[in-house]
């Protein structure tokens, strides 16, 4: 890898890949510790993994964390942030933080935001009050935050999208990749790049090759699971994820499902965040090795059965499908708690299996399992 000013601090390392597939395990070293990948980063918006502690995620076999940068903004600000210590020691978290830059927002939020070639206005969701969210001030902010990994400002549309709203997206982005880069002066944070396009390959193609030139830390892909259906998301990926750069951590944005996280590591992707295990886990619905269990049926009332019975988790360990789906029955908190927890230890058990079985070579029959595993339950 060449030296670049980031690396001082940060280091990313290939120790295994697929011959059959893109995939690819490997290293990610930052200031607050290393990242193994492929990993999966559950998602603290506003500085907390719902319902979960940092000691309750660390038991999951969590090792990064995401947080967002909007949301911190408004509330408590980042100014309350850096003066308790940044999000690191805010949030009793001392593992690595991602921190998004608010682009999603851009598009989860268009009813509060008016955007132009500088920057976003947005009408707080919380007061209406408004914020400036412009490509320098997301990367103040983010530094102030003191996250390990930021990102650019971008433009995020929603699909289907018409072909001028995907360029126009795609110029702003580079045009705010390139502003933003120059903001950016805290080596102990990598910087990634986002790459937007929508589904036109072509287009993709062209985002990447100019955001080459900036020569950041890491690529994402951003701009997937906003409104396509999975097989075309998969198309698009399997050509784009191998172009990104090799020798850097790829970040596939907001894609979450158990067999897309598969199928996304064989395009070649490292990073994967996802409000899925904590959101359905507060919905009681829980991910297992034998599908997804929903925890209000009456079919669990008298299950003396854990959720997963191949699980160690605190929950799993302790509790039955009867009392877990009591908890949810009775408006008890202690129900989305617990399968939040499983949920997230689900999701780090399942990158472990995909780790392990690259490292040995065992990628081809573990995924045709959850293809398999997949089409069964698509058939229930």
């Amino acid at each position: 890898m060449r030296t670049l000013r980031w690396a001082v601090v940060f280091e990313f390392q290939i120790v295994a890949t697929d011959p059959q597939t893109a995939a690819r395990a490997g290293e990610f070293r930052t200031p607050h510790g290393t990242v193994h990948t492929p990993a999966f980063m559950p998602v603290g918006t506003r500085g907390s993994v719902k319902g979960l502690t940092p000691a309750q995620l660390r038991d999951t076999g969590t090792e990064i964390i995401l947080a967002n940068t909007y949301h911190l903004a408004l509330r408590p600000g980042a100014d309350v942030v850096a003066a308790l210590g940044g999000l690191h020691a805010f949030a009793g978290w001392d593992g690595p933080i991602l921190t998004d830059s608010g682009g999603y927002q851009v598009a989860s939020l268009a009813a509060l935001r008016e955007i132009d070639d500088d920057g976003v206005t947005f009408r707080s969701h919380l007061d209406g009050r408004m914020l400036r969210l412009d490509p320098g001030g997301a990367i103040e902010i983010q530094e102030r935050l003191g996250a390990d990994i930021i990102m650019p400002l971008d433009v995020c549309p929603r699909l289907p999208a018409a072909p001028e709203s995907l360029r126009l997206a795609v110029e702003r982005t580079l045009r705010w990749a390139g502003r933003s880069r120059d903001a950016h002066r805290r080596p102990d944070q990598a910087l990634f790049g986002i790459v937007q396009g929508g589904l036109d390959p072509d287009l993709r193609a062209q985002c990447l090759e100019s955001l080459r030139r900036f020569d950041f830390a890491g690529y994402a892909l951003g701009g997937l699971a906003v409104g396509e259906s999975p097989d075309e998301m998969f198309s698009l990926l399997r050509s784009l994820g191998p172009a990104l750069p090799a020798d850097r951590p790829r970040y596939l944005m907001g894609v979450g499902r158990p067999i897309d996280l598969f199928r996304a590591v064989a395009c070649g992707m490292d990073l994967f965040d996802c409000v899925l295990p904590t959101r359905n886990g507060r919905n009681s619905m829980a991910f297992t090795t034998s599908g997804v269990v929903r925890l209000r049926n009456e079919q669990h009332r008298q299950s003396g059965r854990p959720l997963d019975e191949t699980c160690g988790c605190y929950a799993c360990r302790h509790f039955s499908r009867g009392y877990l789906r009591h908890l949810f029955l009775a408006d008890e908190m202690l129900g989305p708690i617990l399968v939040s927890l499983h949920n997230v230890a689900y999701y780090q058990a399942l990158m472990a299996r995909i780790r392990e079985a690259l490292a040995g070579g065992r990628l081809d029959r573990l995924l045709a399992e959850q293809e398999a595993g997949a089409v069964r339950q698509n058939a229930d």
